[in-house]
């Protein structure tokens, strides 16, 4: 049986171990899982292409302007019309909003259930070899500038209540 109905966000840096740690809070807590590679990549990756841009492209300023918006508005959308049955998971970067502080609340407001964050890291050396092995397209650009991306990710705890997860241990692919 699952509990109360909330929404449970999990965010933090690429290859900090989200959707390893979103695939085993879901299944503890009986809630549906929405990650942002897993429901929109494909989607992403056609786009990018019909604008003449590389399906691989996560970092630039294009890809943002295009795309970013829309995916969380999609993880969004699937939260909401699931939320009236079931906890949700929702595992994506959120680099910009796990660091405004009213963020949980407007979150709240949106969805009228409880919200519960979850801020998840690692060590950046951890987080570059687990990027270097899950050998994704998308992570290209990451590993060819990794000092420049390394420092670009948000690495501090958001600034309200949350649950800090360290994964530095763990093993993602398990």
């Amino acid at each position: 049986m699952s509990e109360t109905i909330k929404l449970h966000v999990v965010c933090g840096p690429p290859a900090g171990g989200k959707t390893c740690y979103a695939k085993k809070l879901a299944s503890r807590l009986g809630a549906l899982l929405i990650d942002s590679d897993i429901a929109t990549e494909p989607v992403v990756q056609a786009g990018m292409e019909a604008a003449g841009l590389s399906a691989d492209d996560r970092d630039s300023d294009r890809y943002k302007e295009l795309f970013r918006d829309p995916v969380y508005e999609s993880l969004f959308r699937l939260a909401a019309v699931n939320l009236v049955n079931l906890p949700v998971v929702l595992a994506a970067p959120f680099t910009r909003e796990s660091q405004e502080k009213d963020w949980p609340g407007r979150l709240y407001e949106r969805f009228m259930v409880p919200v519960e964050v979850y801020f998840v890291t690692c060590r950046p050396e951890v987080r570059l070899e687990r990027m270097r092995s899950r050998g994704e397209a998308r992570d290209a650009a990451k590993l060819n500038n990794w000092s420049s991306h390394s420092e670009s990710v948000a690495s501090a705890p958001p600034p309200f209540d949350h649950v800090l997860v360290e994964t530095s241990s763990e093993n993602p692919g398990e």
